[in-house]
This record gives C-alpha cells, sequence and structure tokens, in this order.
C-alpha cells in the first residue's frame, strides 16, 4: 500500500500546516494566483511589462543591477514612470552591484525622481557586517503585482549568442492576492534598513485573486527561517523531494535529514550546475556528493551554461521557489525570498519542468572504483561555458566554509572521512604549506596584513565602543 504525504492526508494535514508555519515563521495565505516564469527572457518581459504600467508604485529590490541592456531597460522604464509621477523606491545590494553599476548609471533615475538606496556599504564600527548581503529578488507594481526570483537584472542571464554560451536557467513565480501585501512589507523592511521608512502604501490586489494557498519566506540574518522549512520538508517528505540548487553546500544536519529521507525510500534528487560560474566552488560542492550517492540520493548535472534555478517540490503537493540557495550564507547571513506553495496543480507543473530539465542534465553515479557520468537518454552534449563574472557574493564563502569543516573534521577527528575528502584536504594542507613558506622566509609578507587587519579591527571595535557609550538609555540602531 504506498504511503500518504502529510502534506495531503486529512488526518496529519492540520499538525503538518502547524508545524510548517512554526518552523518557517510565515502563516499559509489562500486566494493567491501563481504563474510559473522560467528562464530571463520571459522573466525581463513580464517584469517590464508590469512596471511599464504602474500606475502608483514600484518596489524593487534585486541583488544584482548591472550596467548592460538590460539593466538600462529596467532603469529606463523606471525614470519614465517617475516621470509620470509614479512612487519609485529600488534597493541595490552595494556588493552585488559592486563593478556592476554605480552611481551614474542611477543618475537619470534619481533626476526623474525615483529613488535608490544601496544595501550594506561598509560602515565603520562594523567590520563584519559587509558579510549580510541583500540577495532577494522582489519586485511589486501598485499593490496588486508581485514577482520573485533567482534572476537577477543582468544580460548574463540571456547568454551569448556570439559565444556559443545558451541562456542561463532560472525560475521564479509571479503572484498575485494576499501575498503581495507580504512582499510590500518585505520590501519596507528593507527599505527601512537603509534609511527612512517606506511611505505607507495600501495594497490594492483582490483577496480571491485564486485558490493557491502559500507562505511567503522573507527571511533576515540569524533568522533561519527557511533552513527550518527545508529541515521539516526533508522530514516531512514520504514520496519524492526534487531539489535544484545553484551553489549547493549543505550542512551536515540538512545532509543527513536528506539521507535519513532516502534511506526511509523517499526518491530524493539533487539537481546541480555541471559548468559554474566559479569553477572552484563547483569543485568543492562535487567533493560532497558521494554521501548523498551512497545514501541512494540522485544527483544530476546541468549541461548548460549555468544553472541558477533555486527550488523545490515534494510529494507532489508542495514547491518552493526564491532567491535561497542551499548553504549556510543564504540559510543564516542573507535577506532571501522565497514562495512556498500548497498547491497540487504548481508542484505539479514544477515537477514536469524538473523532468524535463533532466533531460538537458547528467547523472553522476558510483562505481566500485571511481565516479561514472551516465549521461540521461536524449542529454545533449556541454556548450562552451559561461564568462566568469559575478554571481552570488556566498558562493566562495561557502567554499571556504567546506573545505574549512574538512580541515577541522580530520584535525580533530570529528567524524569519518571518505575518499571525496581527499582533494578538499590536499588542497587545504598545500595552503597552509605555502603560508609556512612564506611566513619562514619571509615573515613581513604575512606579518604586514596581519598587522592591518588588527588594526582595522581595533579601529571598528573602538567606533563601535564611542557609539554605544554615547547611545542614549532605551535606543535602538
Amino acid at each position: 500500500m504506498p504511503a500518504t504525504s502529510p502534506l495531503s492526508s486529512p488526518a496529519t494535514r492540520l499538525l503538518a500546516e502547524q508545524a510548517l508555519s512554526r518552523s518557517a515563521g510565515a502563516p499559509l495565505l489562500g486566494g493567491n494566483a501563481v504563474e510559473l516564469l522560467i528562464d530571463a527572457e520571459a522573466h525581463f518581459a513580464s517584469w517590464l511589462a508590469a512596471i511599464r504600467g504602474a500606475q502608483r508604485c514600484v518596489l524593487l529590490e534585486n541583488y544584482i543591477i548591472r550596467d548592460d541592456q538590460v539593466g538600462r531597460a529596467f532603469r529606463d522604464a523606471l525614470a519614465e514612470r517617475a516621470r509620470s509621477g509614479v512612487f519609485v523606491a529600488v534597493v541595490a545590494d552595494w556588493m552585488g552591484c559592486l563593478g556592476a553599476s554605480g552611481r551614474a548609471f542611477w543618475q537619470p533615475l534619481r533626476a526623474a525622481g525615483g529613488q535608490v538606496r544601496v544595501f550594506n556599504p561598509p560602515h565603520l564600527g562594523r567590520p563584519f557586517g559587509w558579510i549580510s548581503r541583500d540577495h532577494r529578488k522582489l519586485l511589486v507594481v501598485d499593490g496588486m503585482q508581485g514577482f520573485l526570483s533567482g534572476v537577477c537584472i543582468s544580460a548574463k542571464w540571456l547568454g551569448d549568442t556570439r559565444r556559443g554560451v545558451p541562456p542561463w536557467r532560472d525560475t521564479g513565480v509571479a503572484l498575485r492576492g494576499p501575498v503581495v501585501a507580504e512582499m510590500q512589507a518585505a520590501f519596507a523592511q528593507s527599505w527601512a534598513e537603509t534609511g527612512a521608512e517606506l511611505p505607507a502604501f495600501a495594497a490594492t490586489g483582490d483577496s480571491a485573486a485564486g485558490n493557491v494557498a502559500l507562505r511567503l519566506i522573507a527571511t533576515q540574518p540569524a533568522s533561519a527561517g527557511i533552513y527550518r522549512l527545508d529541515q521539516m520538508i526533508a522530514a516531512l517528505a514520504r514520496k519524492t523531494l526534487w531539489l535544484t540548487d545553484a551553489y549547493f553546500v549543505g550542512t551536515a544536519p540538512y545532509v543527513q535529514a536528506l539521507t535519513a529521507a532516502a534511506r526511509d525510500g523517499v526518491d530524493v534528487r539533487l539537481l546541480v550546475p555541471g559548468t559554474s560560474d566559479i569553477p572552484m566552488v563547483a569543485s568543492l560542492s562535487r567533493s560532497g556528493y558521494r554521501p548523498l550517492l551512497q545514501a541512494g540520493i540522485r544527483v544530476f548535472e546541468w549541461n548548460g551554461s549555468m544553472l541558477h534555478a533555486k527550488t523545490a517540490v515534494a510529494d507532489g503537493q508542495w514547491a518552493r521557489v526564491g532567491s535561497s540557495n542551499l548553504n549556510l550564507a543564504s540559510w543564516l547571513s542573507n535577506r532571501e525570498i522565497d514562495v512556498a506553495i500548497e498547491d497540487a496543480g504548481f508542484a505539479a507543473q514544477l515537477a514536469a519542468q524538473y523532468e524535463q530539465d533532466l533531460c538537458h542534465a547528467t547523472e553522476i553515479v558510483l562505481s566500485p572504483r571511481r565516479h561514472r557520468r551516465d549521461k540521461l537518454r536524449g542529454a545533449s552534449e556541454r556548450p562552451p561555458r559561461a564568462h566568469h563574472d559575478g554571481g552570488s557574493s556566498s558562493r566562495a564563502a561557502t567554499g571556504a566554509i567546506r573545505l574549512a569543516n574538512r580541515m577541522g573534521a580530520a584535525l580533530i577527528d570529528q567524524r569519518v572521512l571518505g575518499r571525496a575528502d581527499a582533494g578538499p584536504l590536499a588542497l587545504g594542507a598545500l595552503t597552509l604549506l605555502l603560508l609556512a613558506v612564506v611566513g619562514w622566509r619571509w615573515p613581513a609578507v604575512l606579518a604586514w596584513p596581519l598587522g592591518v587587519i588588527c588594526a582595522w579591527l581595533a579601529l571598528n571595535l573602538a567606533i563601535r565602543a564611542w557609539r554605544e557609550r554615547r547611545r542614549k538609555p532605551g535606543s535602538t540602531d
């Protein structure tokens, strides 16, 4: 007799809903309409059409807004609306836009009356504050339409036909209904983090735009709502759990949750990039395949230029789409936004897209002596690699975390290591050996940077202490 999913069983529905609400920190909202958007061309067309039709307000929050033909098209559309009296507010991440767009790029929009704020530039008194980034990709128009995705505003997502690079593979959604008010509130929170609060705009969307129930998970640093939700879904899934992720660097507890589900008979699949815009991080991610494969999890690598989607679909009933990657930076450090949808129709759509994606992927399998890549029937050869620039700020950090975890395990014998750990450990040993040689031969090469770092930290701590000493009782930052 087939197992019944707790996501659909009437007997356990209330308990599951309560557990999901508590883990995500987000209530279930009914009455929504959801449209699945696949790849950047569809995203950009829908986003620009919504912006050009705006009558009251446009709220845009994105990690990367690049000064290229796509970025300029968005800036010009926003400026035209601002000149027409529409309130236009943009939040762009400082690190994401570093080298991609600057003050001169935004000048035409500001001149037209639009407002642009940069999230979390470096500040004295916060030496490590820059680590937390605004990784959301969010658009709200007139309090009626909402969009969230993994797509940044950059022509890179469209590929490069001259070099034979196909478009990046990415996923997002267009939303209507009560969820739009929640998206507007999430933007207002980010806006308030960068200065004065957002003026009040009443959401005017239809309270019953459709029949889809969902949760909006707008996470902030250390809130871990999406991490708890991902763990909960791995525990609740009974039949299928299909994951797509651009920069998978799973923590030990999450990997254990996935392997436990697979050993319990759940069909767990993970689709990741075969060619990443940061090859080193892709190599480090591959070093974590073995425990997944040994547990029966099927791992696939995308054959296109870059797979940037962040999705999950479980038991044909539940789906997640948004900006969060399966790594510590997204789970604990960044501002992210995702939608968790409890609807069989949408889950079927996403599952069908997943199966279609696997036709353009290569399955990674274990053999007695080595990994063997078996191409799925109909899979195509990999095209030329994409140009390696830009992308998520969390990739190098998560790669470093994986390397540090392996080195720590080897040094203090905290867990059993396998053959897949040999490469990262050798890299760590070589790095430490080089640092040792430099320290012996040219100690000033290490001493001077260390002195600069200590001075920088001392200055920031002194500034923070001075600010705290001057703070009025009961006040907050």
